[in-house]
């Protein structure tokens, strides 16, 4: 559904993004802007990355075997992985531009977050119990951040932030909107895709009957919908306001964030909606479902 006059063409239902190595990929060029790719695996893959720096995770997938060759040299890394998103915390891998990545064992999904590099960083490993978890906003507006490359908690990185958020069923994300476009008296640039699964309170990973709202608006009105998420779905977020990200009671929301964009330095600044700002004054107890999952695995 859409409280606009326009469809913006940002979103893109589960399968209408599928490649040859699995449910979803979107480069830089398909989408029209500069920055930020995504691409989801299910099966044994091989890319190359040229000008890009990547962020590999296991989203459903286990000892998951990376072969990266970048400048002549050659390393190996098995990836844990997990059961799916909402059964635990994964480790990871940061890979340089130029690399060449081989994907083998694969079975389950492995996301391959991108953006475009302007130096060269060396291959990393993080530990799941390396990653750190996070509860952030409050009452109903609480949840899960799980910060995987992020410039507070990743340094060694060109352009790329990643993150990933779980949202209880009926909690909102996303709230108070904010945007970071660059546009106006917002100074932080960042192009932003948004990959979602959405479970059971009992699922690992996304259940086909589940569903979400997400609600994006420009500041020149041009653009402004929310639409109903369904488990796999992808959406843009090229400019604006993004939120609230809708929950459905009993239906948790997981969605991966890959955020780039043309500043000197790493930022994840935002601007909020000045209209909402107030809200977060408010907040002064959390959900107790959270955080949901750990390293070691499910928690609540």
């Amino acid at each position: 559904m859409s409280s606009g006059s326009t469809d913006s063409g940002w979103y893109h239902p589960h399968g209408t993004l599928a490649h040859d190595g699995g449910p979803m990929s979107i480069t830089v060029e398909e989408a029209g802007w500069a920055y930020s790719g995504l691409t989801v695996i299910d099966r044994d893959f091989s890319m190359d990355l040229e000008d890009r720096e990547a962020v590999i995770v296991p989203l459903s997938a286990r000892d998951v075997a990376v072969v990266i060759r970048v400048a002549g040299e050659e390393s190996s890394y098995t990836l844990t992985g997990r059961d799916g998103v909402f059964s635990a915390v994964s480790d990871w891998l940061y890979v340089t531009r130029g690399a060449h990545i081989d994907f083998r064992n694969v079975s389950g999904e492995v996301a391959i977050l991108t953006a475009k590099a302007r130096a060269d960083h060396p291959v990393a490993y993080t530990a799941a119990a390396d990653v750190p978890v996070e509860v952030r906003g409050g009452g109903q507006a609480s949840r899960q951040v799980t910060n995987i490359a992020t410039p507070d908690s990743f340094t060694g990185a060109d352009r790329i932030s990643v993150c990933e958020v779980i949202t209880p069923g009926g909690n909102w994300s996303s709230w108070p909107p904010h945007r970071h476009d660059g546009i106006g008296d917002c100074p932080t640039s960042n192009e932003e895709i948004y990959y979602f699964r959405i479970g059971t309170n009992d699922s690992p990973h996304g259940d086909p009957l589940g569903h979400g709202l997400f609600h994006v608006y420009t500041v020149d009105n041009s653009v402004d919908e929310t639409v109903v998420i369904s488990d796999g779905d992808t959406y843009l977020v090229p400019e604006g306001y993004h939120g609230p990200t809708a929950a459905a009671p009993d239906y948790p929301m997981y969605f991966l964030n890959v955020l780039a964009g043309p500043a000197e330095d790493r930022t994840m600044a935002f601007c909020d909606d000045p209209n909402h700002h107030w809200i977060r004054g408010t907040w002064t107890e959390q959900d107790d479902r959270l955080p949901m999952t750990s390293a070691e695995g499910r928690v609540r």
